[in-house]
C-alpha cells in the first residue's frame, strides 16, 4: 500500500499552470518539474474549472452528534455546570446517539465550553449577597483618596510545607521520582503558624505572629501592640479608617471598646467578603515568597514570614488599592456573588 503523497507547494502549482499557458505539453512539464503527468493534469483541470490551483476545502467526516444533540448537551451544561460527561453520554444514548466521552468533550469545546476545576469561594447566604451588593453600590463612587485612608487587616494561616501553588518540572520519562523532580510532603503540613497583618497604599504595617488560640482578648492585645504603631509607621493621614472582617473575635465587646477608646473609625464591612479585601493578594504573595526560601522548622518559618513581609514595598501595595473601584464593579456585575479578586 502506497503512503500518502506530499502536497505540492502553491508556487509549484502556479508554475505548472504558467508552463501550460506557454503551450508546453503535460509530458514535457512533468519531465521539467519532476511531477507525475496525472498530477499535472489534475492541477490544470482544477485551474480551468475553478480558477484556482490550491486544494478545495475537504468536507471531512460527518459529525457523530447531530446539531440538535449538540444544542441539547449545551443547554444541559449551561443549566447544570456540574453535569458529568457520563451523564451527557446517557442522555444522548437514550435519544439514539452512541458516542464516546471524548466526542462529547470535543463538541462542547468547539462551542467554547471546557471542563475546569471549580473555584473555591465562601458560602454565601442571601443576606451575604445583599450586603455585598449594597457595600459595592454605596462605595462605588468613593474617590481614590478615600481608599488611601484605609488600613486593611486580616489573619492568615501559613503552613510549613503547605504551599499549594501548582508547580511543574521539566524531566525525562522514567525520572519522575528523582529527588529533583519531586515535592516532599509531610502529614498535616508539618505544622503551621497564624499571623495578623495590616497594610495600606503606603506599604505594609507590622506582622504579628499569633501564639496559641486566638480570642477576643488576645485580638485586642494584638491591636494594642500593632495597630497604632503601624499607622504611625505608614504615616497614615488624619482620619484614617480601620478595616477588619466580621469574625466574632473582631466584633467582641472588648475589641469594640478598645477601638472606641482609641477613637478609631471602622469601615462597615460585609461578611464573607475576602475577595473585597486586597490584603488577600498580599497573603498570597507572602506565602509564595516564604516557600521559595524553604524554611525548615516553625521558628524558621516565623522569622522568614516577618522578614519577607517587611520586604514588600509601597510600589507593590499601591496597585492593590488604587483600582479598588474595579473590585466593586466586579461585585456589582456578578450581582453580589464572589469575584475573581
Amino acid at each position: 500500500m502506497m503512503g500518502k503523497s506530499k502536497e505540492l507547494s502553491k508556487d509549484l502549482r502556479n508554475l505548472i499552470v504558467a508552463k501550460h499557458t506557454e503551450g508546453i505539453g503535460y509530458r514535457r512539464i512533468s519531465k521539467l518539474l519532476k511531477v507525475p503527468v496525472r498530477t499535472i493534469g489534475a492541477i490544470i483541470w482544477k485551474w480551468k474549472e475553478h480558477g484556482i490551483t490550491i486544494n478545495l476545502p475537504r468536507p471531512g467526516a460527518p459529525r457523530k452528534i447531530s446539531d440538535r444533540g449538540v444544542r441539547t448537551i449545551i443547554r444541559r451544561v449551561l443549566q447544570q455546570p456540574r453535569t458529568t460527561r457520563g451523564e451527557l453520554q446517557k442522555d444522548l444514548e437514550s435519544a439514539g446517539t452512541v458516542v464516546s466521552k471524548k466526542t462529547i468533550s470535543n463538541s462542547l469545546n468547539r462551542h467554547g465550553l471546557h471542563a475546569r476545576t471549580p473555584r473555591k469561594t465562601p458560602f454565601l447566604k442571601k443576606k451575604h449577597v445583599e450586603a455585598r451588593l449594597e457595600f459595592a453600590t454605596q462605595h462605588l463612587d468613593k474617590p481614590m483618596t478615600f481608599w488611601e485612608k484605609i488600613l486593611w487587616s486580616d489573619e492568615t494561616k501559613i503552613e510549613l510545607f503547605g504551599c499549594h501553588k501548582t508547580q511543574h518540572v521539566w524531566r525525562k520519562n522514567g525520572a519522575a521520582h528523582h529527588p529533583q523532580n519531586t515535592i516532599p510532603t509531610v502529614k498535616f503540613g508539618g505544622g503551621s503558624i497564624m499571623a495578623w497583618g495590616c497594610f495600606s497604599a503606603c506599604g505594609t504595617g507590622r506582622l504579628h505572629i499569633i501564639e496559641g488560640i486566638m480570642t477576643g482578648e488576645k485580638y485586642g492585645d494584638i491591636l494594642d501592640q500593632n495597630l497604632l504603631s503601624s499607622a504611625w509607621l505608614l504615616k497614615m493621614k488624619r482620619g484614617w479608617i480601620f478595616q477588619q472582617d466580621n469574625h466574632p473575635k473582631h466584633t467582641a465587646k472588648v475589641t469594640l471598646n478598645w477601638l472606641k477608646k482609641k477613637k478609631r473609625k471602622l469601615l462597615e464591612w460585609p461578611s464573607q467578603s475576602p475577595d473585597l479585601n486586597p490584603i488577600e493578594n498580599l497573603w498570597k504573595e507572602l506565602k509564595i515568597r516564604v516557600h521559595r526560601r524553604d524554611p525548615r522548622n516553625l521558628e524558621d518559618l516565623k522569622a522568614v514570614c516577618v522578614d519577607e513581609w517587611a520586604k514588600i514595598t509601597p510600589e507593590q501595595c499601591i496597585p492593590l488599592v488604587s483600582p479598588y473601584r474595579r473590585r466593586l464593579e466586579a461585585g456589582i456585575t456578578n450581582k453580589g456573588f464572589c469575584t475573581k479578586y
